[in-house]
């Protein structure tokens, strides 16, 4: 495991957003795992700013977004779809039937993720998983418990998870979804590589549990202690705890 601190988030953010620019030259058909969420939009930022001056690609790029919630169509403005057409994909060469993505209103749920499931192996697996860290230890939406699913699935979100994403939902916990989709952690650590951005000190217990307390399904971020190729990129304050 790699850890790189930086003096704030806007250093950070560029730092990942150059992580992924480096990546797709070396590979142009890079296939990328991807999360939506407050944190990764400087870089998302950054990696549109350099694609549209032309200094990058993403023609040949794949992607896989991490999770949706349930109950929620493309094109709701809540959806985790909306928010990376918004923060990233709009306005990219990155083609459309190139964005992969879980439906959160599918007919059937549970064949969604198999569906998911199918597509990742079908793209022989994903090249490089950026992620973030939940308060509680969580990655993608795989909550803490006494037991962590393996694949692309259906979860019931803690409270604290459901309380994280009310700014989207017009500040009104009622209308937060209680299920989403998620990749599992098995999905998740078969990508060869794997990005994880934190900052904030509101990141830096959870950071430092994550890296030293010994593997357990109640914090799931401790899995990556398993991975072959994990890198942390952190701000001073998401760091704090080292």
């Amino acid at each position: 495991m790699t850890i790189r601190v930086f003096e704030n988030p806007v250093e950070a953010a560029a730092a990942v957003a150059h992580r992924l620019i480096d990546a797709i030259r070396a590979k142009p058909s890079l296939t990328l795992g991807l999360p939506a969420g407050r944190t990764p939009i400087p870089a998302y930022a950054e990696l549109r700013r350099l694609n549209r001056q032309g200094a990058i690609s993403l023609a040949g790029t794949r992607t896989f977004n991490l999770d949706e919630f349930v109950g929620l169509r493309a094109d709701d403005p809540r959806s985790f779809r909306h928010f990376m057409e918004a923060n990233l994909f709009e306005g990219t060469d990155l083609p459309p039937a190139s964005i992969e993505f879980l439906d959160g209103a599918a007919h059937d749920l549970d064949a969604e993720c198999r569906r998911y499931e199918a597509a990742i192996a079908g793209a022989g697996g994903i090249d490089l998983q950026l992620v973030g860290i939940g308060i509680n230890g969580h990655i993608g939406f795989n909550e803490p418990g006494d037991r962590l699913m393996a694949d692309t699935h259906r979860v019931d979100l803690r409270p604290e998870t459901r309380l994280a994403n009310i700014e989207q939902f017009g500040g009104r916990l009622a209308a937060v979804p209680h299920q989403a989709l998620t990749m599992g952690m098995g999905t998740i650590l078969r990508a060869k590589a794997i990005v994880l951005v934190a900052t904030g000190e509101s990141k830096a217990e959870v950071i430092a549990r994550a890296v030293r307390e010994p593997l357990t399904t109640h914090l799931p971020a401790s899995f990556l202690q398993t991975h072959r190729s994990v890198e942390l990129y952190l701000d001073r304050a998401a760091a704090a705890g080292f």
